[in-house]
């Protein structure tokens, strides 16, 4: 397939799928908020929790707000691990303790402590020089390990940058966040779409790979940049809105390729 016809293709899709998004879907807990400052810190614990099956995540995150309430802000900045542990205390799910959500508070706690928001940290760690924003994502998943995990599992809930991983989960929340429709919350208008990069799984990998978009072969974080750089000869401004379409690709049947 040549490259308008790819480009022709996915826009299709896209406009296909941009409204019908799977109301299960975890990122629909957010559209139950209203104020910005709760879905950031709501999106980050939901993206980090977002894998496996959706009913076992909404079933985890329901449980915990309904716990600890929908003023997340709120709680997280006065969040105390002797005060506060009750509340998660049978939070298991799949490789991640109560503790690593435990953890993921303290340090969300210290973010806002230093810098006031999620938000203002990246805000603070991107230039506009940068290409993307990957040199934000990784000073981001730094203070997100100030008060290191008393778990390994907990370095599955934030991922180490430097490890060059896809930060599929990390890279999903700041879709979320940037990118406002039907479906994204648009927390972030500050920030560029063009900046956010694919979040990439095992099924975006190998569709982009049989799509002939990118050839490279680990799936890795330059493999996510590489593909967003692709993917902006269609939409220089908006290249992640693809997502949608690249992940219908091969689940619809209807479109073959």
């Amino acid at each position: 397939m040549n490259k308008k016809n790819l480009g022709k293709y996915l826009d299709e899709i896209y406009l296909k799928y941009k409204h019908k998004h799977s109301s299960k879907d975890p990122v629909w807990i957010l559209h139950k908020l209203k104020n910005s400052r709760d879905i950031e810190i709501a999106g980050l614990i939901v993206s980090c929790y977002s894998y496996g099956r959706v009913d076992q995540i909404n079933a985890l995150m329901n449980k915990l707000f309904k716990r600890i309430g929908y003023d997340v802000h709120e709680f997280t900045l006065n969040f105390s691990e002797q005060k506060d542990k009750k509340f998660f205390e049978d939070l298991y799910y799949r490789f991640n303790a109560p503790e690593d959500m435990i953890d993921l508070f303290k340090n969300i706690n210290g973010v806002l402590k230093k810098f006031g928001s999620l938000k203002e940290l990246i805000l603070g760690s991107v230039s506009q020089d940068d290409l993307n924003i990957t040199n934000a994502l990784s000073k981001f998943g730094k203070e997100l390990h100030k008060f290191p995990g008393r778990r390994n599992s907990y370095n599955y809930l934030i991922p180490n940058v430097e490890m060059r991983s896809a930060c599929k989960r990390l890279n999903l929340y700041l879709r979320w966040m940037v990118r406002e429709d039907e479906i994204d919350l648009g927390c972030w208008r500050e920030i560029g779409k063009d900046k956010i990069v694919m979040p990439v799984d095992t099924h975006i990998y190998r569709i982009s790979r049989q799509l002939g978009l990118i050839e490279r072969r680990s799936c890795d974080l330059t493999f996510a940049t590489e593909l967003t750089d692709r993917l902006k000869d269609f939409d220089a401004e908006d290249p992640v809105k693809y997502d949608f379409a690249l992940c219908h690709i091969g689940i619809d049947k209807t479109h073959d390729y």
